[in-house]
């Protein structure tokens, strides 16, 4: 974020290395500096410092937790090696048989995708609806595609096996449901406050004796002045990767992603789905017919029509639906085409491409999947641990920062000093009202930025209050 987290100390130079000293008035900008900047600064000191010291706990965590995530792609193929790979045995038997002999394993299910196997060495994956699962949950089958032998059912969401579901419920949610979703939203509607405000306070303010090096590398030298330039040239090489982290975590929160799809919707970027309507034969209604040409003739449809690398097919849910053939590729480049296919004719009804994707849905795809460590392969994860183990220092070293300011004159157990209050006021107008619209706006389309900033204003307000009133007594 910045090294001027709380550089700017109220106390004169010469005073500087002296534990303690009273507090003094809002800090200037150096000389040098010109416009608002001289009054902006200031505030902008205060909010990253009490920004960072609310909001560290949650970014520990969730760097934490999605540093453990980073791992799963690993995890899953140690763990569930025995369902996922098999020994090639000749031809590969047609997947109805393989769909049958997983149906024959989960009774009770209805089925709801199927996998077929992507290599050689693959496993087939059959995967079902079943009675008492929670919503999104489903049981999966893996079968041998060479001899129909079921290898083993899991319980799984999505394309996520039970270690990396276990794993992504921890770092969404903390298993605590929709409640714990807030943390994580929280963690991600101040993580770019933080980051930006920290480039600010970095690059903006003007420094005769800075040179470029002294910008993008730490200082030498020890004591609070080193932790300082750590913090700050961490923050500066990893802002971009800690701004997408934010942007694509508020993508699928709980409150601002709800603003989000319906911002995206209004501008007709949401992300499309193939139609699976089937077409009207010789001026009737669509047919209704029990025919079924089967799974097998609906992925030699979905091959014809260019479809490559792994798919995942949707068998017709009822009476007059389509199959559904989709790529399941989410590495670069992306393989997200699909199509829908008759199931009484075998026949290609419709067609959806992924280069025929709006801009904001192809973004947001990418983004996600850039986000979970699946679009660039191992490089991603590794970009994804070190991103995490940086935001973890940068925390870190911002409370050491903290804690070095503190008072050393008293036996009491107290914290560093915050940067001074009354910055604000200082503020031109034509900064201030700006600033207000932005904030209200982000505010109403990112709850728990808006709620939690607000509740400080009046927090911070109430003390100063009382604040002056102890001094007039």
């Amino acid at each position: 974020m910045t090294s001027d987290l709380a550089a700017a100390s109220p106390a004169p130079p010469e005073a500087a290395g002296r534990r303690g000293a009273a507090p003094g008035p809002v800090p200037g900008p150096e000389p040098g500096g010109v416009g608002a900047w001289r009054c902006v600064r200031p505030l902008l000191m205060r909010l990253h410092f009490y920004v960072g010291v609310c909001i560290g706990p949650f970014l520990i965590v969730a760097a934490v937790t999605g540093l453990a995530y980073t791992t799963t792609p690993q995890l899953e193929h140690i763990i569930y090696r025995h369902e996922l790979t098999v020994a090639p045995a000749g031809s590969p038997r047609p997947v109805a048989d393989q769909v049958r002999a997983a149906g024959e394993a989960v009774p009770n299910g209805t089925l709801e995708s199927v996998e077929p196997a992507a290599t050689a060495t693959s496993s087939t994956r059959v995967a079902f609806t079943v009675p008492g699962l929670p919503d999104g949950d489903t049981t999966t089958a893996f079968v041998d595609p060479y001899d129909d032998t079921v290898l083993g059912t899991l319980r799984t969401n999505g394309d996520w096996l039970p270690v990396r579901a276990w794993l992504d419920s921890l770092h969404r949610n903390l298993h605590l449901g929709d409640i714990g979703r807030n943390y994580s939203e929280f963690a991600a509607s101040w993580l770019w406050v933080e980051v930006l405000g920290g480039l600010a306070l970095r690059l903006g303010s003007p420094r005769r004796a800075r040179r470029l090096r002294h910008t993008l590398l730490p200082r030498s030298g020890g004591g609070r002045r080193r932790t300082v330039s750590w913090h700050g040239a961490i923050g500066l090489w990893v802002s971009v990767g800690l701004l997408a982290l934010s942007a694509t975590g508020l993508t699928w929160s709980a409150h601002a992603g709800a603003s989000i799809g319906k911002v995206q919707d209004s501008l007709k970027g949401g992300t499309p789905s193939v139609s699976t309507a089937l077409p009207q034969r010789q001026g009737t209604a669509p047919a209704t017919g029990t025919r079924d040409v089967g799974i097998d003739a609906a992925i030699g449809a979905g091959h014809r029509a260019g479809l490559a690398g792994p798919l995942l097919v949707t068998p017709p849910a009822k009476p007059g639906v389509a199959y559904v053939v989709k790529e399941n590729k989410r590495s670069w480049p992306e393989g997200q085409d699909s199509v829908a296919v008759d199931p009484a004719t075998g026949a290609v009804t419709a067609h959806l491409r992924f280069a025929d994707y709006p801009v904001l849905a192809k973004l947001t795809r990418w983004g996600i999947d850039a986000h979970m460590g699946l679009l660039f392969g191992l490089a991603n994860q590794i970009v994804l641990a070190v991103l995490a183990v940086c935001l973890i220092a940068m925390v870190l070293l911002g409370y050491r920062m903290w804690w070095r300011r503190r008072p050393t004159r008293t036996r009491k157990p107290v914290f560093g000093r915050p940067p001074s209050r009354g910055a604000w006021r200082r503020l031109p107008g034509s900064v201030l009202a700006p600033v207000a619209v932005a904030v209200c706006v982000l505010g109403y389309y990112l709850p728990l930025f808006g709620i939690p900033l607000a509740l400080f204003l009046c927090a911070d307000l109430v003390a100063g209050a009382v604040q002056r009133r102890r001094v007039a007594l």
